[in-house]
């Protein structure tokens, strides 16, 4: 079997499992896809030298299609408060787009264990969860928008949506949580396509990478993950009212921080 065949079958069963965990547990699909990515897609012919930033990257331009569909759904809701992108917006498009470039400058096995830390933060996170709450006002436009770019920097090095710094940070400021949220779904989209652009342009000439790359991103890992995280989310999410999921968050949490570890070593 041709290896992009291959990958593409097995990102099939990856992405359903994304589809469902993130529909089950609220988790972004991003802290599963990059690890088991790390795994599958030497077999792609993908070299160390690019591993990890192949791996974030596609991990990232999966996220655009899940974002949009969370999105929408808050927008509907009316939980998206669209006067603070006035000031975020511009951060989030910048830090998203220099993202790519910024991971250029960092050698594959740091980017490797940057991740695996990322990762074994966001296991304590997800054990024990961070509930920020706060009366003071909303900064002014400009720490918004070095707040914007910041978080839009480590979510995009990292190939996640940001949620899990945004929503904390918003709280934080005073924001109501169903707004953090919402606006958390709809900045999600914003730094996942033009993390997903920056990661394109920076990986466009990049040495040993295999047919079938658009920049750092491998196509058909991207497809088969999207094709089913998106039929299995809604699944998980009728799941989440029978299961226990606060013990199985638990869990997960642990494993998490398990292949953190295994990441770190590695």
């Amino acid at each position: 079997m041709e290896s992009w065949l291959y990958i593409l079958c097995i990102c099939l069963i990856l992405g359903a499992g994304i589809g469902f965990m993130a529909g089950l547990l609220g988790i972004g699909g991003g802290l599963i896809a990059v690890p088991a990515l790390l795994h599958i897609l030497p077999q792609a012919g993908i070299t160390s030298d690019n591993l990890p930033h192949v791996a974030i990257a596609t991990s990232l331009a999966a996220i655009i299609l899940t974002s949009l569909s969370s999105a929408r759904a808050h927008h509907k809701r009316e939980n998206i408060p669209w006067p603070l992108f006035k000031s975020m917006l511009p951060g989030f498009v910048l830090g998203a787009l220099c993202s790519g470039f910024i991971s250029e400058m960092i050698a594959a096995k740091s980017l490797q264990q940057i991740f695996a830390l990322f990762v074994i933060l966001m296991a304590v996170q997800m054990a024990y969860p961070f509930k920020a709450q706060s009366s003071r006002n909303m900064p002014g436009p400009m720490s918004l928008f070095f707040a914007a770019a910041g978080i839009a920097v480590i979510a995009a090095l990292m190939g996640i949506g940001g949620g899990v710094l945004l929503v904390p940070f918003l709280t934080w400021c005073g924001l109501q949580m169903r707004f953090a949220v919402g606006f958390s779904a709809a900045t999600g989209l914003l730094i996942a396509l033009f993390g997903s652009i920056g990661y394109t342009l920076a990986g466009w000439n990049a040495p040993s990478l295999p047919d079938w790359t658009l920049g750092y991103i491998y196509l058909p890992a991207l497809i088969g993950i999207v094709s089913t995280s998106m039929l299995m989310a809604p699944v998980g999410a009728r799941a989440a009212t029978t299961l226990p999921t606060a013990k199985l968050k638990k869990l997960f949490a642990v494993f998490l921080a398990l292949v953190g570890l295994k990441l770190v070593l590695a």
